[in-house]
């Protein structure tokens, strides 16, 4: 099973879920597509006030689906179209939408997951969530514009304390660094982001497209593909050592042995 994003309408409220049983929701490159086509099947939906984006099982999203990682990422064409395509297709979607963004967090909040809480406007999160990005133990970098997200959401020493080291930083600490708005109980996480729901669904919509856009074109800077070596020259990691390594480690259950 490749798992699934998947909308369901209440009234004025869009609910997304992220659904992967068995992998704490991790995302497939089938259910990047799914993230993109559900955001802009919302983004033309004027009847749409809010939107609660979830996990299911009691996680959020744990990062990318490892398990399929060899059949693309070892080709630097591939694993370009995988982040500029894929992932950052649904990332856009998720940023260029005009209605308001609610996630509800519990659990893993990895890699991936990070990616999506960040595109979303106010973070409410379970004291049992746990944030990170600890990709440098699977011997690959964060693509140029997911790390451009993160940074912004996070903070620029967050990042680097996710990326080089491989942190990961509980609910509290990421409320006390500003990337979360609230930190309930398990048991209160439920009520709280209903009651924050029902405040902002009777809001004036078209206001609420309108500052989203303000904030936008005020807060987001793009990485231009053409005009940006970065972008240019970063998947040339692809067919490497570590990058082999890595995913090799994970798919066996067995530590990761990196050499220069």
């Amino acid at each position: 099973m490749s798992g699934s994003v998947r909308v369901t309408y209440e009234g004025r409220l869009a609910r997304v879920s992220i659904d992967h049983p068995g992998k704490f929701n991790a995302m497939s490159r089938t259910m990047w597509r799914a993230l993109r086509q559900v955001f802009l099947d919302i983004q033309e939906n004027a009847g749409i006030h809010c939107v609660l984006v979830s996990g299911r099982h009691g996680h959020f999203c744990a990062g990318g689906d490892i398990a399929e990682y060899p059949d693309f990422r070892f080709d630097s064409q591939d694993l370009r179209e995988f982040h500029e395509g894929d992932v950052w297709g649904g990332l856009q979607a998720m940023l260029d939408c005009d209605t308001p963004i609610v996630a509800q967090i519990e659990g893993n909040c990895m890699g991936a997951g990070l990616e999506i809480a960040s595109c979303c406007d106010l973070r409410f999160a379970g004291d049992s969530a746990r944030f990170g990005a600890p990709i440098a133990r699977l011997g690959f970098p964060m693509a140029p514009r997911e790390a451009a997200l993160v940074m912004r959401a996070v903070g620029e020493l967050t990042a680097r304390e996710m990326l080089l080291s491989a942190a990961v930083l509980d609910a509290i600490e990421m409320k006390r660094r500003g990337f979360l708005n609230q930190v309930v109980g398990a048991r209160e996480l439920d009520a709280m982001v209903q009651a924050c729901v029902e405040r902002m669904i009777p809001l004036a919509p078209r206001a609420a497209r309108m500052n989203k856009q303000l904030i936008r074109a005020l807060a987001l800077e793009s990485i231009d593909t053409n005009a940006s070596e970065l972008i240019a020259n970063c998947y040339h990691y692809a067919d490497s050592a570590e990058h082999l390594e890595g995913i090799a480690a994970f798919i066996e259950k067995r530590p990761a042995r990196f050499v220069r």
